[in-house]
This record gives structure tokens, C-alpha cells and sequence, in this order.
């Protein structure tokens, strides 16, 4: 089971020390390394603690770091501001946020904001990634895996996903570490909880989640295979909804003129004649 871990804390330390190249470090990297990156009295000297304190925050016996350690330790592994954010979840130093009181419930001012991109694709994601509102492009475009899917198991379980989207590697490692964001953000999730649970025997899911990659969906362009379309290349942004924590609104914009700008009007015909 994915989730099931009784030191979220360690799990997380190990996995990111072990993907840091000692050379990076200004460490000689040569010598006896029976494992990858790098060693824990390596990572205690250069974050100034003692050997058996952090061995001890790795197994789970120390439970309190201070904010200074914690700092000191995500500089070692050079943790961006999203990991080290889920860093400090981890240790309790971070409040986790309240989700919106109906994980479902799209505010009608959010939907009237998506629906104001009548040439874009947008969609608004919930915390697991499912799709709890699209726009008309948007439901055209994803309409392959039906009304309101869910992200998470289209991009894991659905045979079409890995010739629908261009570059599915990148796209897979995104959402996993989005979610992992999500889950230190909101651990008590029933739908990140599900999703989880789901998942937890998708080999390439369990792959990329214990890897321990934290990141938020970034700016990026993304090529669909489209079944009725063909090919759409979209620039995607996605926004943070404030007023409904958890909830995130993501457009995706095609080129004015080109080839893919006239794909999504296509959709946008096909699906909208009666």
C-alpha cells in the first residue's frame, strides 16, 4: 500500500538523499558507494548536526527538528520552495491547510472565470486531480475518457493515456509529484486518500511516488493525439483557487493561427452540434 508508512519523515529524507550527487556537494564522489547519493554522516556534517541525530530523524526517533535544522537540511538537498514547504509538513512545522467544505463544489464566479476562455481549454482540478468542471474545449478535448474524470487514474490505468498525451513520461512525473504536494497540504483527503489506494499496485505510479518528487503543476506545453482531432498543442497555465483551497483552475492555449488553434474549434463544432 502506497500511503501505508508509519515515518512519512524518513521515507522522504532517504529517498531525496539518496538523489544527491556528492560531486554537487563538493564531495568526492569515488570510494566504496554501495548506494546512490549521498551517506548519512555525509548529510549530517554538511547540515551541521551530529551523525546520530539525524539518524535518528531518518528512523523515525527524533520527531521534533527545529525550523533551523530543517532549513539546514533542504539546503543540503536542494530542496525548491514547494519541497521544502512539504518538508516542514512532514515534521509538523507546517499547519496543514483546511480543503474547500465540499470537495465537489465549484463556486459559480470560478465556473463564470473558466467559462471567460471561450478559445481555451480549462478545467478546474480538485485535490486528486479529478475533474469537477470543464468548459466546452475543455470537456471536447478530454471527452475520450468521459464526463469529469479522474487525472490521476487516466494518466496511470487507461490504455489510451500513453499515446493520447505527447510526452507522457513528463506529464506522469508532474502529477505525481503535484499530488504529493496535495497530499502534505491535505492529509486528510478522502479523494487523495482513494486515489492512493487505487493506484497503489500501478507500477508506474509506485515508481514515481517513491521517488518523493513535490512539485506544483508548473507552466508548460503539452501535445494531444486526438482521436478526432489529431494532433493539439496546448500552453497550459494553472492557477491556485484561493477562496477553495485544494481547488485549481488550469487553461490551456493554442497558438493564434496555427494548426492546433483550428483542432480545437473542430472539437469545439463536433461537440457542441446537436
Amino acid at each position: 500500500m502506497v500511503m501505508a508508512h508509519a515515518n512519512p519523515l524518513g521515507q522522504f529524507l532517504r529517498a531525496r538523499r539518496a538523489q544527491v550527487n556528492p560531486a554537487d556537494s563538493g564531495l568526492i564522489s569515488g570510494g566504496d558507494r554501495r548506494v546512490p547519493g549521498l551517506r548519512r554522516e555525509e548529510v549530517a556534517v554538511l547540515a551541521g548536526v551530529s551523525v546520530d541525530y539525524y539518524a535518528r530523524l531518518e528512523q523515525g526517533r527524533e520527531r521534533n527538528p527545529s525550523a533551523q535544522i530543517l532549513d539546514a537540511i533542504a539546503r543540503v538537498f536542494r530542496l525548491d520552495a514547494d519541497a521544502r514547504g512539504h518538508l516542514y509538513r512532514l515534521a509538523g512545522l507546517n499547519p496543514a491547510v483546511s480543503p474547500a467544505a465540499s470537495a465537489d463544489y465549484v463556486h459559480p464566479t470560478l465556473l463564470t472565470l473558466m467559462n471567460g476562455f471561450p478559445q481555451a481549454a480549462a478545467y478546474v482540478f480538485g485535490p486528486a486531480f479529478d475533474v469537477l468542471a470543464a468548459n466546452p474545449l475543455g470537456a471536447a478535448l478530454l471527452a475520450p475518457f468521459g464526463p469529469r474524470p479522474s487525472m490521476m487514474r487516466v494518466v496511470f490505468t487507461d490504455p489510451q493515456a500513453t499515446t493520447f498525451f505527447g510526452d507522457w513520461p513528463a506529464m506522469a512525473d508532474a502529477i505525481v509529484d503535484a499530488l504529493r504536494l496535495n497530499a502534505g497540504l491535505f492529509p486528510a483527503d478522502p479523494d487523495i486518500l482513494t486515489v492512493l489506494e487505487d493506484l497503489a499496485d500501478t507500477p508506474e505510479f509506485t515508481r514515481r511516488w517513491t521517488r518523493q518528487g513535490v512539485g506544483a503543476l508548473p507552466r508548460t506545453d503539452k501535445t494531444f493525439h486526438h482521436p478526432q482531432a489529431g494532433r493539439i498543442d496546448l500552453t497550459y497555465q494553472t492557477f491556485d483557487v484561493r477562496d477553495a483551497p485544494g481547488q485549481q483552475l488550469q487553461v490551456g492555449t493554442a497558438e493564434p493561427g496555427s494548426r492546433s488553434e483550428q483542432a480545437l474549434t473542430y472539437l469545439a463544432a463536433v461537440h457542441t452540434t446537436p
